[in-house]
């Protein structure tokens, strides 16, 4: 058993240094392996060998707790060795790479679990030491008792069957509990957090991709193309290949004769003949488009975002119900197949039924810990060690997933109910109120007036009306559409957006941009890219328009990272760009620019432009006003002074 041991520990301790890179991935994962399997041989041959030749005289006597922890760990190396066998031929293959790229929480992970287990199997020792030395009662206090006794307290279960009896057992309980839990809390906190990365990284990337290319493949942009789809929709011929009947095209073509002569039509009118040839052409017509298929008929740019932005809430709402489903599952089998290993381990020991098993896991699961029933035999123990220390992670990340779903729902429910009635909220009877225009239209004169009598008490009193000047409203789609500001102004505003981009990255990672921001995200990104000359105008420029689309899958909402660094990334690109051509063209040497332009800030580099060369320099051009990096330094400093916020 302590060759098993050791080599399980050396093992470990090659696996440890190839995830911090002391040893490389060829040389650390071999050795694992072979240790690990080398242990699993030893405890096989020890449980085995203990069976045939001296196996325990039944029902008086039976395996110690030692001879089961023996077996659980000689399953636990086997399956781990053979993970790693599975990773390292995916690394011969080429699916891998030669190292674990872990992240910073699974790194914490890992010191976090070391730690809670050397908590763990210390403070066994400890009360097994202190109980077995001073305790008053009649309890076994052997190391593996102390353990389980350890366990059960940690994860706060308490079933009573094993307690401290000397007051020296008594007052380490205290250290030992708080020490345990905050370890236990925060090692399950980084398994909630890892199996989110999982679900993220794999499952959830690939339902978004699947949606975007489902809708990308519903997408048409012309009523041409919609109007051919329909036709191979609904399994006909295209029309230039499959023409109206005879019957049919006399009707048409009478109708059209009719609507083309006004002689025809005012007498037709009387007659009717012209409407009734008319109804049969809607007649066919609407039968065709009463079997519209599910197209999604995105003519705007603003479809396409709208589209997409409904991908990333089915995809969220999809993440968050699927994560439930998941937790339920292993919720579910780790309750019923832990109650069936229970009713076996405990039916002869104390009578166990399966009802009984069921009823103490899920006892044993919420941490209710009635004591009533608690295992006793000498396999049942060491499983619950094993299981409970499985079911905690499980039970924390189920109720997790249910606060992001179920509970979600309730609690959205319940303010909504209390918004209409014991807690009324102000303005929750807008929606209702919309639905009746005499109302909403009633309602909307009175407040106008209010508006009016307020502005005009205003301003008898001495106060201005209406918004404030200093604060810019925000543009609506149609402003957008017409604006057209210039160069500088662009450049004006082009600080002021890094500065509100950074400031949302800082803040609200998750941030969304409207549609509208975005317009005006990709005019300043895009103006840098050409010279004032050279810029079209033409409307996917005067929509500020960029080279993705938003269901493609260059899309900005298509990246790993958020879109506040992905615009802040862009614009400052953009701004590079343009200091670039403010230097450019004013004549200033890029290699001495660069010498002189410190990355301290758009302040620092107004001043190094003023401190470039002047006319006297020889590699410095001047025009007939004098020299042109004065125009430079002073857009340059106007862009700074923007970004602190100070008007000049």
């Amino acid at each position: 058993m302590l060759i098993a041991s050791l080599q399980g520990f050396v093992g470990n301790f090659f696996l440890l240094c190839n995830f911090t890179n002391r040893i490389r991935y060829i040389i650390a994962l071999p050795v694992t392996i072979i240790m690990w399997y080398i242990a699993t041989a030893i405890l096989i041959a020890l449980t085995i060998s203990m069976e045939l030749y001296v196996p325990p005289i039944r029902p008086q006597q039976s395996y110690t707790q030692g001879y089961v922890y023996a077996i659980i760990a000689a399953c636990m190396y086997m399956i781990a060795a053979m993970l790693l066998m599975v990773n390292m031929l995916g690394f011969f293959l080429g699916h891998y790479p030669q190292h674990f790229a872990l992240t910073e929480s699974q790194r914490t992970l890992i010191l976090q679990t070391m730690l809670f287990f050397i908590w763990l199997a210390g403070g066994a020792a400890v009360f097994s030491k202190v109980e077995s030395s001073y305790g008053r009662g009649v309890q076994d206090w052997s190391y593996v008792n102390s353990l389980y006794f350890c366990d059960v307290t940690i994860l706060t279960v308490g079933f009573g069957d094993l307690y401290p009896t000397s007051d020296a057992g008594r007052g380490l309980v205290f250290p030992f509990s708080v020490g345990g839990i905050i370890m236990l809390g925060l090692m399950v906190s980084s398994i909630s957090k890892f199996a989110g990365e999982l679900g993220s990284e794999k499952i959830i990337r690939r339902h978004v991709e699947r949606s975007r290319t489902r809708t990308f493949g519903r997408t048409v942009t012309s009523s041409l193309e919609l109007e051919h789809r329909q036709t191979l929709h609904n399994g006909e011929r295209p029309i230039i290949s499959a023409p109206f009947p005879m019957q049919l095209q006399e009707d048409r073509q009478k109708t059209i004769k009719i609507a083309d002569d006004p002689d025809e039509v005012k007498k037709n009118r009387r007659a009717g003949t012209g409407l009734q040839s008319l109804r049969r052409v809607m007649t066919m017509t609407s039968q065709v488009r009463t079997r519209k298929p599910k197209l999604i008929l995105l003519r705007e740019e603003k479809d396409h975002f709208d589209a997409m932005r409904h991908i990333q809430h089915d995809t969220t709402r999809f993440k968050h119900w699927y994560a439930l489903l998941m937790s339920m599952i292993a919720f579910g089998v780790l309750w019923c197949a832990g109650a069936m290993v229970f009713w076996l381990c405990e039916r002869y020991v104390q009578g166990m039924t399966y009802f009984q098993a069921l009823y103490f896991c899920y006892v044993s699961l919420l941490t209710i810990g009635y004591g009533d029933l608690a295992p006793q035999s000498n396999a049942g123990r060491p499983f619950f060690v094993l299981w409970s220390l499985i079911a905690v992670p499980t039970m924390t990340i189920l109720v997790s997933d249910l606060g992001e779903t179920v509970i979600n729902k309730f609690k959205h429910g319940t303010n909504g109910l209390a918004d209409f009635t014991i807690l009324p909220k102000e303005g929750v009877w807008h929606g209702v109120v919309d639905r009746l225009p005499a109302i909403a239209t009633m309602l909307r004169w009175v407040q106008r007036k209010t508006q009016e009598h307020e502005a005009k008490k205003r301003l008898e009193e001495g106060f201005p009306a209406g918004p404030d000047p200093e604060e810019p409203a925000a543009m609506t789609l149609d402003e957008l559409a017409t604006d057209e500001p210039t160069r500088d102004e662009l450049a004006r505003r082009l600080p002021i957006a890094i500065r509100k981009t950074a400031d949302d990255m800082k803040h609200d990672v998750r941030k969304r941009y409207s549609y509208e921001e975005w317009v005006e995200f990709t005019k300043l990104i895009r103006f840098s890219a050409k010279k004032e000359e050279d810029k079209e105008t033409d409307d996917d420029e005067d929509e500020g328009l960029v080279d993705w689309d938003w269901i493609g899958e260059d899309s900005p909402m298509m990246s790993k990272d958020s879109e506040a660094k992905f615009v802040l990334d862009r614009l400052c690109e953009s701004l590079n760009r343009y200091l670039k051509q403010v230097i450019a063209s004013n004549s200033i040497p890029l290699e001495r620019a660069r010498k002189v332009l410190p990355a301290s800030g758009l302040d620092d580099i107004g001043e190094a432009l003023a401190r470039a060369p002047t006319a006297e320099d020889d590699e410095f051009m001047v025009d007939d006003v004098g020299p042109r990096n004065e125009t430079a330094m002073g857009r340059v400093q106007e862009l700074g002074a923007q970004q602190r916020g100070v008007r000049i």
